[in-house]
């Protein structure tokens, strides 16, 4: 057992979070994200946190690291689809208000790319945490700061 590391963060993502640099790339996925299969595009690790939320995992990741302070906006979250401009994401409102909690940039810190670039910028990740997150377009992307 361990004094401070969320009960969400399991050794295995521990040890990941660790072994990531300055600049490197981390994907919290939701339930429907092809979490396997952006993993293995590149031969990253696939991390299975099942039974836990997006949000959950976001806050928990970030009580570990900075975000990274050398680019404007280290935090990126899947826009919607043109077909579902009328659907009401409120998951987006608790990621501005979990990265607000830990970066002194607030919502600032977010910005918001079309799926299929989101797809593209997962591939580069290091490592990729499947949630069963059930809301809709609950994916996220952080980039590692520094200590």
């Amino acid at each position: 057992m361990l004094r401070g590391i969320p009960a969400c963060i399991s050794p295995e993502l521990l040890k990941v979070l660790h072994e990531m640099g300055h600049g490197d790339t981390i994907v919290i996925g939701d339930a429907n994200f092809p979490a396997a299969a952006v993993a293995e595009a590149k031969n990253h690790v696939n991390i299975r946190c099942d039974g836990h939320r997006a949000t959950e995992m976001l806050d928990g990741i970030l009580q570990l690291f900075p975000l990274d302070e050398f680019v404007p906006q280290p935090v990126t979250i899947m826009d919607k689809m043109e077909l579902h401009k009328d659907l009401v994401c409120p998951v987006w409102e608790d990621f501005k208000t979990i990265v607000a909690e830990h970066d002194k940039r607030g919502e600032s810190a977010v910005k918001f790319v079309d799926r299929f670039a989101f797809y593209e910028a997962a591939k580069d990740a290091y490592a990729v945490v499947s949630t069963t997150e059930t809301a809709f377009y609950a994916c996220i992307i952080l980039q590692k700061g520094c200590l």
